[in-house]
């Protein structure tokens, strides 16, 4: 995508997404975004201030699920990328109502209406969807295998995505990375949560023996990716986005104490999840072969920066704390017999 390029990224209030707009923006001068995003808890548009006023951004709030809106936005515009999603697998258990709509019904508006412009669409997906392997690494033509509601929803998009391309032509990239993490990550996640509730001296509840294996990468990196894949990716392609960094849950967690010079002890095992993934791995020799793309920070650097970052920003903490957040967690915690912190 060389030259002056206007991109519909949906979605790009969250974590990843406003990530990834401000990433663009710096880097492409000749770039504008429209960012549609619904504002559910998880969309901040905090996130995105150091951008607001910058005559190349438009926000534009509503659900990609109102065809109307989406035609609105869309048409005329170069590429989709397509951030929008219920992202919490917990939630996905307790309510997954909204995961299938905005995953699956949502993501079929975007591409209906992609196909009646013809505009590339970028579906951004998960590793969660190829499930859990003992060992090796999962390559993207690996079979999917998905656990939770959240999964199923994501490999179910993933799915419409590449039919689109295959019935239509119409041209479509996936990106599937690992667990991202970084600044203005909604505090529900683990490297966030667990950081913010050491630091308020709260104990760490740790599913089951915390043994359960990630990938974890810096979310710029995974940004600089999305990237590559948008303008230098195979048309009708997937590719797979990870570090190369798999940690489970406990070192993570000890690693954060270390950072922050807190005594280990605070670590509470509790009931494992329902349908809990052992270990998540992919292989990047695809992205890295043809694209030449490789991460550039490492997990104890990236560790720092985000450790960082939430010591420096306790008014966008103060901000995200509200009651649906805090009461969310007191139905969640007594639905799979945790216990309330």
């Amino acid at each position: 995508m060389n030259g002056a390029k206007t991109i519909l990224v949906t979605g790009g209030a969250g974590f990843i997404g406003s990530n990834f707009i401000r990433y663009i923006l710096n880097k492409h001068k000749n770039y504008r975004i429209i960012n549609l995003d619904k504002l559910t808890y998880a969309g901040n548009l905090d996130n995105l201030k150091e951008v607001e006023n910058d005559p190349r951004y438009t926000f534009v709030k509503g659900d990609i699920c109102d065809r109307p809106l989406v035609e609105k936005t869309l048409l005329g515009c170069d590429a989709c990328i397509n951030f929008a999603a219920e992202s919490h697998v917990d939630r996905s258990i307790t309510g997954p109502d909204p995961f299938i709509t905005t995953g699956v019904l949502g993501t079929f508006t975007l591409l209906e209406v992609a196909r009646k412009g013809d505009i590339a669409y970028m579906q951004i997906s998960t590793d969660e969807v190829y499930g859990s392997l003992q060992k090796g690494y999962f390559k993207e033509t690996d079979i999917l295998n998905p656990s939770s509601p959240y999964s199923a929803s994501k490999a179910s998009a993933d799915l419409l995505v590449r039919s689109y391309y295959i019935t239509y032509g119409l041209p479509v990239f996936i990106t599937r990375s690992s667990n991202n993490y970084g600044p203005n990550q909604y505090p529900e996640k683990l490297i966030p949560r667990f950081t913010i509730n050491a630091l308020r001296d709260k104990p760490l509840p740790v599913y089951g023996t915390g043994t359960n294996v990630r990938d974890w990468i810096y979310v710029l990196d995974n940004c600089a990716a999305i990237d590559k894949v948008l303008d230098k990716g195979k048309v009708g392609e997937i590719y797979n986005i990870a570090s190369k960094c798999g940690k489970n849950n406990v070192q993570v967690i000890k690693t954060l104490l270390d950072i922050l010079s807190i005594d280990r002890f605070q670590i509470v095992h509790t009931k494992d999840r329902p349908g809990h993934d052992r270990r998540y791995s992919l292989s990047t020799a695809k992205i890295k072969r043809h694209l030449n793309w490789k991460p550039r920070v490492s997990f104890i650097a990236g560790i720092k920066k985000t450790v960082k970052w939430y010591c420096q920003n306790k008014k966008w903490l103060e901000n995200t704390q509200t009651g649906t957040y805090r009461s969310f967690y007191k139905k969640y915690y007594s639905k799979l017999g945790l216990k309330q912190i």
